[in-house]
């Protein structure tokens, strides 16, 4: 039996669950899933039988279950320390959790306008570069791509070199600005196909195309 268990909304759609699930692959933790479909009428009920706070991802580990991304990622990290999560140079790792922390509260308008939706056709959503809110996100991420890429990122494709939590926290982004084709300058770019290329990340997608649910108002 598995140590751990994950329980995940749809996978085309729920964003915070692939952040959760990247970085137990990362880990190399073995590990159930449970997948809810999301926006259904039982969604409320199944999610609460797995949590009082009613959302996912959840990780239950024994007798722990733990209800938020950031601190899955915490405790994965305790758990699994030779995975890398976190960068090991106190400066890198401190920009990190910054990164993180802003990824975590912020961006409301690229999350409402740009919602996560594996099953999309790519292609661009009607006026969203209209939406001053929308360009102002984006370009904020771009610049803390950049500045982690310039400062941090030299040894490998990713963030902070290796792939680690502020990847996964970023993943879901990056299949937004593939979705939706939005344009990046040449770092951003070449971030974006580092994690598109990660094999986590086709393993996530290639399961999330199969799934029978669909959202269609989203």
């Amino acid at each position: 039996m598995a140590d751990f268990t994950l329980v995940l909304g749809n996978k085309a759609y729920s964003s915070w669950s692939l952040r959760a699930w990247l970085i137990a692959r990362q880990c190399g933790a073995p590990f159930e899933e449970i997948v809810i479909p999301l926006d259904r009428p039982e969604t409320k009920a199944e999610i609460g039988r797995q949590t009082p706070a009613g959302r996912v991802p959840v990780l239950r580990a024994g007798e722990l279950t733990v209800w938020d991304t950031l601190a899955i990622a915490e405790y994965m990290n305790e758990c699994f320390p030779a995975a890398g999560l976190w960068p090991a140079d106190p400066a890198a790792r401190a920009a990190a959790r910054s990164v993180v922390a802003e990824m975590h509260a912020g961006f409301p308008a690229l999350r409402r306008r740009l919602p996560m939706d594996l099953k999309r056709a790519q292609g661009p959503r009607g006026g969203a570069a209209r939406d001053p809110e929308l360009e102002a996100d984006i370009a904020r991420i771009q610049t803390l791509w950049t500045a982690c890429r310039t400062q941090f990122g030299q040894g490998g494709g990713f963030l902070f070199g290796d792939f680690g939590a502020a990847d996964a926290f970023f993943a879901p982004v990056v299949t937004r600005f593939v979705t939706y084709r939005v344009a990046l300058s040449e770092t951003a770019a070449a971030y974006r196909d580092a994690v598109m290329s990660w094999p986590a990340m086709g393993d996530w997608i290639a399961a999330a195309k199969t799934e029978p649910w669909i959202i269609a108002d989203l």
